[in-house]
């Protein structure tokens, strides 16, 4: 992310942020949360979930602010723990669904996908294809949906999704091709009704 001139940069802001300085911690939050929600909502398919995991991460960088290590990229950082709050979400949702015996929790709600352009006949057929996109990228094991994510909706290198995710280019690559084909397999099975 390019700062415009006169505002101070990520790292900049961090280090004022971690000795207290908390305007400069709501800058970053102003800075990064659009991004920061579009990358938790892709992950767990959910605005309400996204939001809360968008909150959870702001709370937690700002407790960790002291660990930061300005060489490192604040985005990345901060979608790391944005990635963690999305695992911790999907562990709590499958204790749940094991214990409650539930089939479905927090169905993906229905996206806002309106565009000008189409008719509306063609507006909900593309709301509707994005919403069973994003419910079957929901669907994926996260081993699955977070490479993808990483690097098809987020622009990360396969190297840096491999060392955000603390595996190898390889597995990232492999596990990329998996999640689409998977991906190809649900979304071609709903286009034939099944």
């Amino acid at each position: 992310m390019t700062v415009p001139a006169g505002e101070q940069d990520d790292a900049e802001l961090a280090r004022r942020a971690a000795s207290g300085d908390e305007p400069a911690f709501s800058q970053l939050m102003r800075r990064h949360k659009g991004a920061l929600f579009a990358f938790a909502r892709r992950h767990v398919g959910d605005p309400e979930a996204a939001r809360d995991i968008v909150q959870e991460s702001f709370v937690s960088a700002w407790k960790a602010l002291d660990r930061y290590d300005p060489a490192r990229p604040f985005p990345t950082w901060l979608r790391a723990i944005a990635l963690n709050k999305c695992r911790d979400r999907g562990r709590r949702l499958l204790v749940r669904r094991l214990v409650l015996g539930e089939r479905s929790i927090d169905a993906p709600g229905s996206p806002d996908y309106a565009d000008g352009g189409l008719d509306p006949e063609a507006q909900a057929e593309r709301a509707q294809r994005l919403a069973r996109l994003e419910a079957a990228i929901a669907r994926l094991p996260a081993r699955l949906k977070e490479p993808l994510i990483l690097t098809y909706l987020e622009d990360y290198s396969q190297q840096a999704a491999a060392n955000l995710l603390g595996v190898s280019v390889k597995t990232v690559e492999t596990r990329v091709y998996r999640a689409r084909k998977r991906l190809a397999e649900w979304l071609g099975d709903v286009s034939r009704g099944g």
